[in-house]
């Protein structure tokens, strides 16, 4: 990959470059988003804090960073000569493969030239009077638009973990999503990770054999699957070609856009014998089916959800030799699926080297970061490199980063400060001309599907205002105010709703962030669909024009 060389597209002592659209980030959403302005004849300008394309795919370099979205899936649907022309080696791809992916396609239509790259937004205000943004960067450059499109990434704010002398190790230290582009051996380090969500289980299982020792510090385990992955042999790669339009189609039809939709069964109706065969048929196949191609009750019935954590948690124990290690590794408080699985390639299996210990730190609690390592309430835990794994303040962090206002002054951060009001997620009462890719209360799965609805039908309500001659548009109260009931009602007796993780708000890294929220739409992507068509065809009447 070419790292972009760093280029202004804004005026210097005259005032703000103007636009029709600003797009902040670059990557999948942000991309996506760039070619259909395009599409509609609109002067458009990116703004990305990186050196390149990629978003999250730039940003995570961490080992073992892959797909756990069928790679064939997973890509852009919109373009015949890409889907032809591109190659997945892997059936669920690995972070530079996927890099390399969203670089062939922003240099397959030129949408490098109108990007500004290592550009981070540090602010964005509306101005009632003329209708337009004014976004400024964090070196002070500004430019004006029409319109606002956020292609933020629900995983991109980082967090850093609250624990003193953050910043004191004398070694190598970074957080996963910051992970040094320059290549960095291991061989021979000791190495420790803080955390054990979906990015340390990744890293974990890839370092492991590597390192001389990694101490994996483990405050609540996470349920974790196979992913069973493999290469794509020249006959599958016909096949999937042959088949995208079948693949596209079957992601449309599913509740989470992945090629897997729920069993129709209930559990409990399932003899003891039959269930644990369909389980252990599930736990052998690739990818996402043992989650949400499950018994149809297991994440709103509590007894199902019981029985297919009891044999995720016998997997575990046969996986792991050290029973007390095992027990560790169960989750105790919250049943599997209930939190977004993550999917692994040998994970358990490293307990069982000599080289990895794990420290449980609500027997053993961290006290502080110190030069040399990790103190602990029992010893010092000394390393060579150290590695913060502790995730990211999701959905609404990345917003909170940046200071938006709009008419009179209205912050966003503030509105948001409980709880996010949105319109289909995507624009905001009381912001207007501010569309979201991927924010609160949008449908969630497979994200790229989600992302090219989002994109579209935002594309079309532009077009709208354009041929309509209207320079403005936000939601009305009531619709905001409809939406998020339904969204509410949605989340009503799924029994994620009452854990802690980053999709009910949850991050103990972060001020403020200990209330529950709900922060996605959980209806169902085709529902969702259903619902931001019928707005469409009625004319956009939940809207103020003006």
């Amino acid at each position: 990959m070419v790292v972009q060389e760093t280029k202004s597209f804004l005026a210097t002592g005259t005032g703000p470059a103007t636009y029709d659209a600003i797009v902040i980030g670059a990557g999948v959403s942000g991309i996506y988003q760039l070619y259909r302005l395009r599409e509609l004849g609109l002067r458009t300008l990116v703004f990305e804090a990186g050196s390149d394309v990629g978003g999250t795919w730039y940003w995570n370099r961490y080992p073992g960073a892959r797909f756990d979205s069928e790679s064939w899936s997973y890509g852009y649907s919109f373009s015949e000569d890409v889907l032809r022309e591109w190659e997945w080696p892997e059936h669920f791809a690995a972070q530079p493969d996927t890099l390399r992916y969203l670089n062939f396609v922003a240099e397959k239509f030129d949408l490098k030239r109108d990007m500004q790259f290592n550009a981070r937004v540090a602010s964005a205000r509306f101005d009632d009077g003329s209708d337009c943004w004014t976004i400024t960067l964090e070196s002070g450059e500004r430019a004006t638009a029409s319109f606002l499109v956020t292609a933020l990434g629900p995983l991109s704010a980082h967090t850093m973990p609250n624990i003193p002398g953050v910043g004191s190790f004398d070694g190598p230290a970074f957080h996963t999503a910051r992970w040094p582009r320059e290549p960095l051996s291991l061989e021979g380090k000791r190495v420790g990770i803080i955390g054990t969500g979906a990015t340390a289980i990744q890293t974990i299982q890839t370092i492991a054999k590597e390192v001389c020792h990694l101490t994996v510090f483990q405050r609540n385990p996470n349920w974790a699957a196979p992913l069973n992955n493999s290469r794509i042999s020249p006959e599958e790669q016909t096949r999937i070609k042959a088949s995208y339009s079948q693949i596209f189609e079957r992601c449309r039809e599913t509740a989470t856009c992945f090629i897997h939709d729920p069993d129709p069964r209930k559990t409990l109706d399932v003899p003891p014998d039959k269930r644990e065969a369909f389980w252990e048929k599930l736990y052998s196949e690739p990818g996402f089916g043992i989650w949400v191609g499950n018994f149809k009750d297991i994440l709103i019935n509590e007894e199902a959800n019981a029985l297919v954590s009891a044999f995720m948690a016998k997997k575990i124990r046969q996986r792991v030799k050290d029973p007390g290690v095992a027990d560790k590794l169960i989750p105790k408080n919250h049943g599997f699926g209930t939190r977004r699985l993550p999917l692994e390639s040998g994970y358990y299996e490293v307990y069982n080297r000599d080289n990895v210990l794990l420290v449980d730190i609500n027997e053993t609690p961290i006290n502080r970061i110190e030069s040399r390592g990790v103190r602990c309430s029992d010893q010092l835990h000394e390393f060579d490199i150290l590695i913060y794994a502790t995730g990211f303040d999701g959905v609404t962090g990345p917003y909170d980063r940046i200071d938006i206002r709009g008419p009179e002054d209205r912050s966003l951060k503030e509105d948001w400060k409980k709880l996010p009001r949105t319109f289909l997620g995507m624009l905001v009462e009381g912001f207007p001309n501010m569309f979201m890719i991927l924010g609160p209360h949008t449908a969630r799965g497979n994200i790229p599907r989600n992302i090219e609805e989002i994109v579209d039908w935002q594309t079309q309500l532009i077009k709208h205002m354009r041929e309509r001659g209207f320079s403005r548009v936000e939601p009305r109260a009531e619709a905001v105010d409809r939406w998020v009931d339904a969204v509410n009602k949605a989340c009503e007796g799924l029994l994620f709703s009452q854990i802690d993780s980053w999709q009910t708000g949850i991050n103990k890294n972060v001020e403020g962030r200990q209330v529950r929220r709900v922060l996605g739409y959980y209806g169902g992507a085709v529902k969702y669909r259903n619902i931001s068509q019928k707005v469409a065809a009625g004319g956009y009447r939940e809207f103020l024009f003006g």
